[in-house]
């Protein structure tokens, strides 16, 4: 079974889902492509790599756009120990 690893940002709302190895040095963010907000009602972004791979997808008011049991399984963002 493939496990995604996702973070949780609870005091902003937010959450990322990575798609890439955890076991690979972490990949840049080349391109963010913003969905259209008015047409998902909030705000997603997926991020791709300089050969145009997917590698995250930031998910915000991630509360109402994802499932309870995936941000309960979340690793927690806290921020103010960032």
């Amino acid at each position: 079974m493939t496990h995604l690893k996702v973070t949780y940002d609870a005091e902003a709302n937010a959450a990322y889902l990575y798609f890439t190895d955890p076991a690979a040095p972490p990949t840049k963010v080349a391109h963010m492509y913003p969905c259209d907000p008015d047409r998902v009602d909030g705000m997603i972004n997926l991020d791709f790599d300089g050969d145009m791979r997917l590698l995250g997808v930031e998910v915000l008011d991630a509360r109402a756009k994802l499932p309870q049991y995936l941000l309960d399984a979340a690793e927690p963002l806290n921020r103010g120990n960032a």
